[in-house]
């Protein structure tokens, strides 16, 4: 994918013409790319928010004794791309720093770490759960992640563990009866399968309990003791009830500590929703990222035409039209399914796209950079995270709709405040009626007359 980049834009720079040229660079985000002479010199490869004042710091006439770094008589070719959001000039600086430096040295020069998850070794004899950032092809599938630090996996991982009986030693055991233990087997919170206390399937059908819970966020958990404490109702057990609802609390807490994100890496699924590069021939559109299996694809272009867009709450107010729905047509007598350009349409069509680009990960390396990536930008704090995200739906399906409006928001922006009704001005004005002569839409509306200034 890397070494498949290329710049959008590629132009020849001379000193003499840096003007003419500094001034036909929009002065957009982006990344951008100073490249020397010579072959061997290395290009100067940076993201930014405003591409011609970056590169007139770089390219513009020294200032005399200034220490700032100046680049104008070494560069030979400037090469860059326009980019939308904050979130695709990442995925951008990526591709372009293994195109031009390789794996190794892109992943140096942009600080990238794999995230931490949490590996459930259910190959081994006696499985138990631990917290680490080294990747597996063998273990993927047993691996839910990615948390935003080793010490919020640990804590979460502390959690689980102390609603089951899984051990967590990590030596490979070798059971027998006068084996010493250790202090979570006195306490009563491990079943001791170095002291052969149970036996092997016991200790499996627990390590499938703790398998079910990671794979539901705790749901299957929760439905069973839901139905032991609604069965203990019926009874008129209450005690048991009461015992029962404590245990149900203390699951639901150590669920939350889990992000929603914090899925087995297989069936890591995301969609992204980023504001798009304007282009006056496609306006009002949003730009689309897939993660899919821990890779990222995208951006693809998704035309917010025909959903209801959110500025128009500002002139309709908080009516049924305010809201934002697809104004799709009605199909017709005998018709069945959605109109051919429909939101709903467009929007698979372009979903579809995106899964045709991700491929399975066989490069490790590169499912951690995407996996780093990704997690840099979602954990980051409410307030500075630009964007959206949208995760499957529990049969599978993607929320198209939900990613439609999203898609609404970041293309036309937030909606207004209603400006505030003048009720007093309105006392004894004028009337007009709206859409007159058209049964069924006429509409009286009160007119404030403009009181001139008197001076």
């Amino acid at each position: 994918m890397g070494l498949r980049f290329h710049f959008d834009t590629v132009v020849d720079f001379a000193p003499e013409r840096a003007e003419e040229i500094l001034r036909a660079v929009p002065a957009l985000p982006g990344v951008f790319a100073l490249c020397g002479a010579r072959e061997g010199d290395e290009p100067y490869l940076t993201r930014t928010a405003d591409l011609r004042r970056r590169m007139r710091r770089l390219l513009d006439p020294p200032e005399s004794q200034s220490k700032r770094l100046n680049l104008r008589d070494k560069v030979a070719r400037i090469e860059y791309c326009v980019t939308g959001s904050d979130f695709e000039s990442s995925l951008v600086l990526y591709d372009a720093a293994v195109a031009l430096f390789g794996y190794a040295e892109a992943r140096r020069r942009l600080k990238l770490h794999t995230p931490y998850f949490l590996r459930l070794t259910m190959e081994n004899a006696h499985p138990r759960v631990y917290a680490t950032n080294r990747l597996s092809k063998r273990g993927l599938g047993e691996m839910y992640g990615p948390f935003p630090s080793r010490s919020v996996a640990e804590r979460y991982c502390d959690a689980v563990l102390d609603l089951f009986k899984l051990r967590r030693c990590w030596e490979d055991l070798e059971p027998y009866p006068e084996h010493p233990g250790c202090v979570y087997g006195e306490m009563k919170k491990c079943m001791e399968p170095c002291k052969q206390a149970c036996t092997p399937e016991e200790y499996a059908a627990e390590a499938v309990a703790v398998k079910a819970f990671f794979d539901t966020r705790g749901e299957s958990r929760l439905a069973a003791i839901e139905q032991e404490r609604e069965q203990a109702s019926a009874e008129m057990e209450f005690e048991r009830a009461a015992a029962l609802h404590a245990q149900w609390q203390k699951v639901k807490a150590a669920a939350a500590q889990a992000d929603e994100i914090v899925q087995p890496v297989p069936k890591l699924r995301a969609v992204i929703v980023q504001t798009a590069v304007v282009e006056k021939e496609l306006p009002d559109q949003a730009a689309l990222f897939l993660l899919q299996g821990g890779c990222l694809a995208g951006p693809e272009r998704l035309s917010t035409l025909g959903v209801r867009a959110v500025k128009e709450q500002t002139s309709v107010g908080s009516s049924l039209f305010a809201q934002p729905l697809m104004l799709q047509a009605v199909p017709l007598e005998g018709e069945v399914g959605l109109p051919v350009d429909s939101p709903e349409v467009r929007a698979a069509a372009v979903l579809g796209v995106l899964e045709a680009k991700v491929g399975k990960a066989s490069d490790l390396a590169l499912l951690s950079d995407h996996l780093s990536l990704f997690k840099r930008w979602y954990y980051r704090p409410e307030k500075q995270r630009t964007g959206e995200v949208f995760l499957p739906n529990a049969d599978g399906g993607w929320p198209v709709r939900r990613i439609l409006r999203g898609a609404a928001r970041a293309a036309l922006g937030e909606p207004k405040k209603m400006a505030e009704t003048q009720r007093e001005a309105a006392k004894g004005a004028k009337t007009k009626i709206l859409h007159e002569g058209r049964e069924g839409v006429e509409r009286v509306v009160v007119m404030a007359e403009k009181r001139e200034k008197v001076e």
